[in-house]
């Protein structure tokens, strides 16, 4: 077979066909909080390591060095850029100008409450007198929606047991929202209200974030996590012995985390102590190869495509792509892969002659 040189449509094409998204993740062993962690991982490269899919969680498996996390306490469990944000409460009707100053931050909590129970006291009850309890938004109660004109308020008991997120759609759609409660004199006519019953208020806040705002929903807790179980629990590490999954624990535990620079060039010297990581997640594209055939090799033929894929993929190596890379050739309606161009004559001042090029 004659041998085939692909060093034009190599380096014309291998950046369009896997290109690296651009991130660097750093483990960082020196133990730290999370406070500490972020301000270091802020200090010198990007924030604390948000992920994005299954990829990012096995890249940090693959490449961490277990034996450098080994502690006291909290060994092979490194910090991430998630935590609970507990002190988001606001209310489902956001027009300010309902509000008079301090009003849209009243509270009347239950002794202890919010206690974020188990992780999951996203939203707020009213209990039978008068006072609130945060509870998971998928519990069943009857809403109060209210009927706002300008500063004025009336209030309507549903009685239908709903979940807090149907209730806003149903306050929402019949009146003009979940009810807020501005002052005890309100708490006090929707406490009279109720009747006694357990209801929901438009009092909900927003649950795990990542600290560098991404707006990433990918999860990957453990068995029974976040459990909220010890003292407050609003930090997430990943646990490395148990394929990278998530826990939460308390913010103050001194553990490894892992950073991770948007712009590795333009990262601040790391510590000797960080290991440097590639993000491996990669975005696929397509890109279209023309070649100038010159021998009468048939492209289209198996062994030659194979034989120019292998090619492409140890240039890849070469420019330092690591990891599994996959390659494959897009074929076209009739089954084939190349196509040959033909010859075309345009007569202007000259006369321009295209030669015969195979084409992906």
């Amino acid at each position: 077979m004659e041998k085939l040189l692909l060093s034009l449509m190599a380096a014309a094409g291998l950046c369009a066909v896997y290109t690296h998204v651009g991130r660097q993740f750093h483990f960082v062993h020196e133990p730290k909080n999370m406070s500490e962690a972020l301000s270091y991982c802020r200090d010198r490269y990007t924030d604390l390591a948000s992920m994005d899919n299954m990829e990012d969680v096995e890249l940090l498996n693959r490449e961490a060095n277990l034996s450098r996390m080994v502690y006291l306490k909290s060994s092979h469990l490194v910090w991430i850029g998630l935590y609970d944000e507990v002190e988001s409460w606001r209310w489902s009707l956001s027009d300010r100008s309902f509000y008079k100053p301090g009003e849209s931050t009243f509270r009347h909590w239950s002794p202890g409450e919010p206690n974020n129970y188990l992780s999951l006291g996203h939203c707020a009850q009213m209990l039978g007198d008068g006072l609130w309890n945060d509870v998971p938004c998928g519990q069943l109660h009857k809403p109060v929606c209210s009927n706002v004109t300008g500063w004025n308020v009336t209030f309507v008991l549903i009685n239908t047991n709903m979940t807090w997120t149907e209730a806003q759609s149903y306050c929402r759609e019949h009146h003009t929202d979940l009810a807020s409660v501005r002052n005890l004199d309100e708490n006090q006519k929707i406490k009279k209200l109720s009747s006694g019953s357990l209801i929901w208020i438009g009092l909900f806040r927003e649950s795990w974030k990542w600290t560098d705002g991404s707006n990433s929903s990918f999860r990957y807790w453990n068995e029974n996590e976040p459990n909220n179980s010890d003292e407050p629990e609003t930090c997430v590490a990943a646990y490395l012995i148990k394929s990278g999954r998530w826990e939460d624990w308390p913010c103050h535990y001194k553990r490894a985390s892992i950073c991770y620079s948007a712009d590795p060039a333009a990262t601040t010297a790391s510590s000797q102590n960080d290991t440097i990581i590639k993000d491996a997640s990669v975005s696929k594209g397509v890109v279209k190869v023309r070649l100038v055939k010159s021998s009468s090799v048939d492209m289209n033929d198996p062994a030659v495509m194979d034989a120019m894929l292998k090619q492409i993929k140890q240039k890849l190596k070469d420019q330092g792509v690591k990891g599994d890379v996959k390659l494959s050739w897009r074929k076209q309606t009739d089954g084939k892969v190349f196509h040959k161009e033909e010859k075309k004559k345009k007569m202007r001042k000259k006369r321009m002659i295209t030669k015969p090029k195979d084409e992906l």
